[in-house]
């Protein structure tokens, strides 16, 4: 079994205990090495899991405290992740459109709040090539300011990430063309040059 399908398998395992455990909000789940013996996996699996849970803020790292549960069960991206992302091709596929749309939809939020000094700086990075795909999206969702889209981008970003694709060498103009119509405040600009920058002609407005 590949690594990413163990770390996988494991969050759906850790979904199904927490049931069975009947934990609730609140209560204290056992420590990595615990949950390594009882699953008869890595420490460094379980690690990977349960970032992924953290960074959807289902469980949460106290200092010197450990590991607690906040809203598992109420959570259905729980399921999602534990028994569809990354089963089979479709859900590959479905990960890269998802991650897609997420950016859009924060896109349109950051251009309710645009800081034209900040999309100034990040320009300037860009500029100094100084950002990779990954850092240039994430300051953009910081400045959309919500912290359920900063998560799922987050946790989506990651799957992809680890679907191993060929590495796309983006267009550091796309980049320029995508910040100015954010400068802008032009909805239409900002989406089509995104489309550009993702190569997704193919994308209908209802996105």
């Amino acid at each position: 079994m590949t690594n990413k399908k163990v770390y996988l398998e494991i969050v759906k395992q850790l979904r199904e205990m927490i049931s069975a455990d009947n934990l609730k909000s609140g209560d204290k789940i056992p420590s990595e090495r615990e949950l390594s013996e009882r699953l008869n996996v890595g420490r460094s699996s379980v690690r990977e899991a349960l970032r992924a849970l953290e960074l959807l803020g289902l469980i949460e790292t106290r200092r010197g405290e450990g590991t607690f549960i906040r809203d598992f069960r109420g959570n259905q991206l729980v399921q999602l992740l534990g028994t569809f992302i990354l089963q089979d091709e479709k859900a590959k596929l479905d990960v890269i459109e998802t991650k897609n749309i997420i950016e859009m939809d924060f896109l349109r939020l950051v251009l309710n709040k645009v800081d034209k000094n900040k999309l100034s700086i990040l320009k300037d990075l860009v500029e100094d090539d100084q950002l990779n795909d990954d850092q240039f999206f994430y300051q953009l969702i910081e400045m959309a300011d919500n912290y359920l889209f900063s998560r799922i981008w987050l946790i989506l970003k990651d799957y992809y990430n680890s679907l191993n694709l060929s590495k796309v060498e983006y267009n550091r103009n796309s980049y320029f063309l995508l910040l100015e119509a954010l400068i802008e405040k032009d909805e239409q600009k900002t989406l089509d040059a995104y489309r550009q920058l993702r190569n997704l002609s193919i994308l209908t407005d209802k996105y």
